[in-house]
């Protein structure tokens, strides 16, 4: 299948993250480019994308091979490669990247330390050049740089036919064995007039629900003041969400702040008498301990 599209993967050293993101006028192209996987490394495939490729690199730097071996390997015996756009990178942060002869114009690629680049069916052959600068020059966590490159080439030109669907995938250096450690990120937006809007908003929402969870480690481990500045963070990162301003006011509860936990509640309660109803579920469940003073008021 013809996967015309712009990509970045890039390895996290320090922060011990890995993955990529890629942006494109095709429907949920996160299910099809972008393979990372913990431990090992990450593969983007796409052009005339061959999705085999993604285990199949994967497995070959699993096995020892590095990117530019196991690039040959895949390309060895492959019919369509004058139009197959593929980059693998190793946990390493060793990168290497092939563009067909055949891949359509404006096709390319560029490659440093810790990341490849790779685009076709661009409006100008500055799109790479442009996603490389933004990466090297943004600040922040891996994902936000990442995005900042899909920026970059969206304001360069990029695919010539247009947007519909994006993608960010990270996952950790190490293998844990544990999906909540070793999968740190998957955020695709499959079909959508601006796919990059979209995902910068997701990614926000994704903030805001790490913070949160950050916020009830903080309380399970008796740390009150730690896990209010949590669920405050994340209600400033999605101020609109009601699934996130309840937990903190019903949190607030639990501690005996009844004057700050009631106006959070009671907000909540206004829009969807609902939650009221689910304070009673989650307090008979045992999830929390609410003096017996404030449970009368806020039930």
């Amino acid at each position: 299948m013809l996967v015309s599209t712009y990509s970045i993967i890039a390895v996290d050293i320090e922060n011990s993250e890995m993955g990529g993101a890629v942006q494109s006028h095709y429907f949920s192209v996160g299910s099809t480019v972008l393979w990372p996987l913990p431990g090992v490394g990450v593969v983007a495939t796409q052009a005339m994308v061959n999705p085999d490729f993604g285990p199949a690199g994967l497995k070959l730097m699993e096995e020892g091979h590095s990117p530019a071996d196991a690039l040959a390997e895949l390309l060895k015996s492959d019919s369509g490669k004058k139009m197959r756009q593929v980059a693998l990178i190793n946990r390493d942060g060793e990168a290497d990247v092939f563009t067909g002869n055949q891949c359509i114009a404006e096709a390319g690629h560029i490659k440093g330390s810790y990341y490849s680049i790779q685009a076709n069916m661009m409006h100008y052959d500055t799109v790479w050049q442009a996603m490389e600068q933004a990466f090297l020059h943004a600040k922040g966590p891996l994902a936000e740089r990442l995005l900042a490159a899909l920026k970059a080439a969206e304001a360069e030109g990029g695919d010539i036919r247009g947007r519909q669907s994006a993608n960010i995938k990270l996952v950790n250096i190490e293998k844990t064995g544990e999906v909540s450690k070793d999968l740190l990120l998957d955020l695709r937006v499959d079909d959508n007039p601006e796919p990059l809007k979209e995902l910068e908003r997701l990614l926000k929402i994704h903030r805001a629900y790490k913070h949160a969870d950050l916020g009830d480690t903080a309380l399970g481990k008796g740390d009150a003041e730690k896990a209010l500045s949590e669920y405050s963070l994340a209600e400033k990162l999605n101020p609109n969400n009601d699934e996130l301003e309840y937990w903190h006011g019903l949190a607030l509860a639990g501690m005996g702040r009844e004057k700050e936990a009631l106006n959070k509640l009671n907000h909540i309660y206004s829009k969807n008498s609902s939650w009221r109803e689910l304070t009673k579920r989650v307090v008979n469940a045992g999830i929390v301990s609410i003096p017996e003073n404030i449970l009368k008021k806020i039930i």
